[in-house]
């Protein structure tokens, strides 16, 4: 990879907002940044200058990617309501965008982020100015790079704050960590994903997942390095835990303690006590921990979730949370202050599920519930205007100097009712925006997958692997309430778990099953009164997943499954919103500035 860095000079005005547009909540503060990626870096920068950094794990060094010189990136601040501007300088050497991850942007699609999306990419030696708009929003989001495979190690938590004046609606922690899973490649990002776009085939898989960087003492060379977080005995912290990782979804449990769950994707739920998460790519979860079990060596640990038969880093990362007073130990632990028995063996968490374990994943996402309370209250359509299904498959393009693995003389492919994404050579939303000639995407993207057939059986035609190719999208009316079912397929054999993200936008899941959904019994156990509000949700193997929400975020919003792969490989439309009858209920005008193609 061509050398490049990344580099944040954190600039953070606190102003009173008195130009907040009305579709946001409400006033809140404006926060600046500066995020500059710079392969030619001058000392001229005041803050924070840091230049592309090496890095030593698994007993290799490689120079990589880096925000702030940091892995992961720094973290972002804000209260509900607030405006940040970042104004992100590239002076590298590849084309970059960034991606606010749950933020729902209200009108204002332009600083979304999806490279092609909503914008052309930041090309080197050039900048631009995102404008983040928070509005309901309200705990643990993310940003991350959407280019590519470079959020790799372009990534960093969002934290929003109850709006000043207010508070959490739980007891008040004792204090806060930022717990982020990864992927840790020995070799250069960019390397393996030019090779598997080349080849047509499976992408190298990672070397080591990490927990804030650091991929634990179950890695090789990694005991000295290990993620540490301090605690003390009788204390309550708030764990505000990012899944960033590519392409694995992950089981993560603390050894004998539980668990309170208490928002997910920047939304609260009900508290859930429980042994463990499982948490998908793109998903972001607040949760409680206290600790008052023994003062002796616990260990925390974060492991793959896969159903499907194809390759997968099968690894487990771990982390310590130690407190200050106590003796180092050579494994990853849970250390108390008081009392701390730092001769004690640890204990590794028993309750972590096994890879296969596909009843604990399932079991875990129907537990989650909105808090629906008076405070926050949630709004699930009834009434919908327009039904969805979409299938959700890994497919093949028949090409015949490739080879996928699963079959020669096919590229991997991976698709939504039967079409494979194809990146179009310009922003679609510039080209919606500006009625340009529409050779770029075609608004035809169907209600319904091409042929009705046992999604979920096995032995199914091979024909059925083959998908067509497309940029096509779906154009709804402003203010319609919608239901999408994502429906998971077993074609080629290779049924998988799917976290699927829709920009712009929270959703209600109202539903989710194995096997076919059926139209006529599904839906009457469908939860319609406090379901969890969420961005993104793993639709499972051979299984359904059924969303509801409302258009009120007019707009050109990416809807994709967020394992890096199958993004690469097509799984991925593009819903757009169209705009009201009033100013309030359309598009933001575009910035005086946006990137060119």
């Amino acid at each position: 990879m061509e050398k490049m860095e990344v580099m944040f000079r954190f600039l953070v005005l606190l102003l009173m907002n008195e130009l907040l547009l009305c579709m946001v909540e409400s006033k809140g503060n404006i926060h600046y940044y500066d995020f500059v990626n710079d392969s030619e870096a001058s000392s001229g920068w005041d803050g924070h200058l840091v230049q592309e950094a090496d890095f030593t794990k698994l007993c290799s060094t490689k120079s990589m990617l880096t925000v702030n010189g940091s892995f992961p990136g720094p973290v972002l601040r804000a209260y509900r309501g607030d405006t940040v501007y970042v104004n992100v300088h590239n002076q590298g050497n590849y084309n970059i965008t960034i991606h606010w991850h749950g933020v729902k942007q209200p009108r204002n699609p332009w600083s979304d982020g999806p490279e092609y999306i909503t914008q052309c990419p930041i090309q080197p030696r050039s900048n631009f100015t995102y404008e983040i708009l928070f509005s309901t929003e309200e705990g643990t989001l993310w940003w991350h790079a959407h280019s590519d495979w470079s959020r790799a190690t372009i990534h960093g938590a969002i934290v929003v704050l109850p709006r000043e004046g207010t508070s959490y609606p739980f007891p008040e922690p004792d204090e806060e960590q930022i717990v982020i899973l990864s992927s840790w490649f020995k070799r250069d990002v960019m390397e393996i994903y030019n090779e598997a776009i080349e080849t047509g085939g499976e992408p190298q898989l990672s070397d080591a997942f990490a927990i804030n960087g650091q991929p634990g003492d179950l890695y090789p060379c990694s005991n000295e390095t290990t993620s540490r977080l301090q605690v003390q005995y009788g204390k309550t912290y708030l764990l505000r835990i990012v899944n960033a990782i590519l392409n694995e979804e992950i089981f993560f449990s603390v050894a004998e303690h539980n668990l309170t769950i208490v928002g997910t994707d920047g939304a609260y739920t009900k508290p859930i006590i429980t042994t463990y998460i499982m948490i998908t790519p793109g998903q972001t979860m607040d949760v409680l921990l206290t600790t008052n079990q023994s003062p002796r060596n616990y260990y925390m640990a974060a492991s793959t979730f896969i159903s499907s038969p194809l390759p997968f880093h099968h690894g487990t990362t771990t982390g310590i949370l130690q407190y200050t007073n106590c003796c180092h130990v050579p494994f990853s632990i849970l250390q108390y202050t008081s009392r701390c028995n730092s001769l004690s063996s640890p204990l590794f968490p028993t309750t972590l599920p096994n890879y296969k374990d596909e009843a604990a994943s399932l079991t875990f996402i129907r537990r989650l519930r909105s808090l629906a309370s008076k405070e926050y209250p949630i709004d699930v359509p009834k009434n919908i205007d327009t039904r969805i299904i979409m299938t959700v498959s890994l497919s093949l393009l028949p090409t015949p100097e490739a080879s996928c693995g699963r079959e020669t003389g096919n590229r991997c492919s991976a698709s939504l009712n039967n079409i494979s994404w194809v990146m179009p050579y310009t922003a679609i939303l510039q080209a919606y925006y500006r009625d340009m000639e529409q050779n770029i995407f075609t608004d035809d993207f169907p209600d319904r997958p091409p042929y009705s057939y046992n999604y979920t059986g096995g032995n199914l035609p091979s024909s059925l692997s083959v998908a067509s190719q497309g940029t096509k999208v779906k154009v709804v009316n402003y203010n319609e309430a919608v239901e999408i079912v994502f429906q998971g397929t077993n074609v080629g054999d290779v049924g998988d778990n799917h976290p699927m993200q829709l920009h712009g936008y929270n959703f209600y899941l109202v539903g989710i099953g194995l096997g076919n959904f059926d139209n006529e019994t599904d839906p009457n156990n469908f939860n319609l009164n406090d379901p969890p509000y969420v961005n993104t949700i793993g639709v499972p193997k051979n299984g359904w997943a059924a969303i509801r929400f409302r258009t009120m975020n007019p707009g050109v919003w990416f809807m994709h499954c967020h394992l890096e792969k199958h993004i690469t490989w097509g799984m991925n439309m593009v819903l757009i919103v169209k705009n009201g009858s009033t100013a309030a209920s359309s598009i933001r005008p575009p910035p005086a500035y946006m990137p060119s193609c």
